[in-house]
């Protein structure tokens, strides 16, 4: 039943999963409704919320655009479940603006296979994972999926490994200019950032421990489906699979060194295994095991959402 609702993209689809994002989103931000005093801080959680629905609908589009799902909606609403596993992304607005600028970044390399305007793609992507640098620091390590995709496309030309720094320069001038600005210490802005702690004992409760590892669980499922059922797919998305991947350990990754480690840093990782998990579904033959995936996820989902509430 639940295939044969997102099987197609229709207005019914998208509006369905934008009721369930604000019905979770509120439900999480209802347990300290202290904010809705403050003018400032209810501005912070809209402007989050449209964070939140831009990320939604940019993965689709990324998707759809680049040939990686048929006209259908899993992409969204697996993101959607995925989300679920850690609903205090809802209040870290840090993580979430990184991400997005991540998802930015990731549509601009996915679409060099086209090969069309690959130098402003490359400049673009590495501008963006910069930016989300800024938010969050050890995103910056996305940069490598931009240096695969060169290799994968556009090697012989050597100006495409200049771009990422040129880049660089640009978003470091446009910081340096705000620090002055509003008077930061670049210095000690990155001091406190660029920090690497291999340490996972941060959990509030085993509710969270509980989610991580079921999310792991589910994360290894369809990572080793792609990668077993790799070879059966059309050659033409071999490489966006392939930077696809690449992105998922790139974010965990990010997730294992960064300080101040809590389970939001895994925002990074649910995009790529979104986009395996809607694949996985669309290359099961058999509407038995596509179904069970869809409930089986549903129900770990919510109860990690609600257990952590």
């Amino acid at each position: 039943m639940i295939t044969s609702v997102f099987r197609k993209s229709t207005p019914l689809n998208y509006s369905l999963v934008v009721i369930l994002i604000l019905v979770f989103f509120f439900l999480f931000q209802f347990q300290e409704p202290s904010w809705m005093s403050s003018s400032f801080l209810a501005f912070q959680k809209m402007s989050l919320l449209c964070f939140i629905f831009a990320s939604f609908f940019l993965i689709n589009f990324i998707v759809k655009k680049n040939g990686l799902s048929k006209d259908n909606g899993y992409a969204i609403f697996f993101y959607l479940l995925f989300i679920l596993f850690f609903p205090t992304i809802f209040n870290n607005a840090n993580v979430v603006y990184a991400n997005f600028f991540v998802l930015l970044a990731l549509r601009r390399l996915i679409s060099l296979q086209s090969l069309k305007a690959s130098k402003e793609k490359i400049f673009d992507a590495s501008f963006w994972i910069l930016i989300a640098s800024l938010f969050q620091f050890w995103s910056i390590l996305f940069l490598i999926l931009v240096f695969i995709s060169i290799i994968f496309h556009v090697s012989r030309d050597y100006r495409n490994w200049v771009l990422p720094f040129i880049a660089l320069m640009a978003v470091a001038v446009i910081f340096l200019l705000i620090s002055l600005i509003f008077h930061i210490n670049a210095i000690e802005f990155f001091q406190k950032r660029a920090v690497v702690d291999f340490n996972i004992n941060y959990f509030k409760n085993n509710y969270e421990n509980g989610a991580l590892s079921i999310y792991v669980a589910v994360a290894l499922f369809f990572v080793v489906s792609m990668l077993m059922t790799f070879s059966n797919r059309p050659q033409i998305v071999h490489s966006s699979y392939k930077k696809i991947v690449a992105c998922f350990f790139i974010a965990a990754f990010v997730f294992i060194i960064s300080p101040d480690k809590s389970n939001d840093l895994l925002l990074f990782s649910i995009a790529p295994l979104t986009m395996m998990a809607a694949s996985y579904v669309e290359y099961v033959q058999q509407k038995l095991n596509s179904e069970i995936v869809f409930y089986t996820l549903i129900a770990c989902s919510l109860f990690a959402f609600f257990t952590q509430l």
